[in-house]
């Protein structure tokens, strides 16, 4: 399996991150995963890795708690080559023709988050993601 977060912008505050990198880090103890940074629309279209499950994230998309999340990552990595990329828009969100692409539509949230927050809320639900599915003492759930 290998995990991409496909993001528009950069990080440029410095806590931010920090934190996005220590929760990317944790996450590659388990699975690859590249943090991919482009610009929005376009770039942010030919930025997604080819033959990858496109998981759109989106305030209207589907909700799912850490354990779903977590079942589901594992049935997703089964399928075709096993990666699977998540693409987190800009402050104006998804493009229409990438959110009509995905394969997948989940939300993080139905409350508005800035994109930067929502890339290290990904980071950090992937990595517990991750431990649900070794049963590892990190998640409690």
């Amino acid at each position: 399996m290998k995990l991409f977060v496909v993001a528009a912008g950069k990080l440029k505050d410095k806590r931010l991150r920090e934190l996005a990198d220590d929760y990317l880090t944790r996450l590659q103890r388990y699975v690859a995963c590249e943090e991919i940074e482009t610009r929005a629309g376009l770039g942010l279209e030919r930025a997604i890795p080819r033959e990858a499950l496109v998981v759109a994230l989106e305030v209207d998309g589907d909700a799912l708690g850490s354990e779903e999340l977590a079942h589901r990552l594992e049935k997703w990595a089964s399928r075709g080559k096993g990666r699977v990329a998540f693409v987190l828009g800009g402050a104006d969100g998804i493009p229409p023709a990438v959110s009509r692409a995905a394969d997948v539509r989940l939300s993080l949230s139905t409350l508005t988050l800035p994109h930067r927050l929502a890339r290290v809320l990904l980071l950090e639900q992937l990595y517990r993601a991750m431990t649900i599915l070794r049963g590892e003492p990190y998640a409690r759930e």
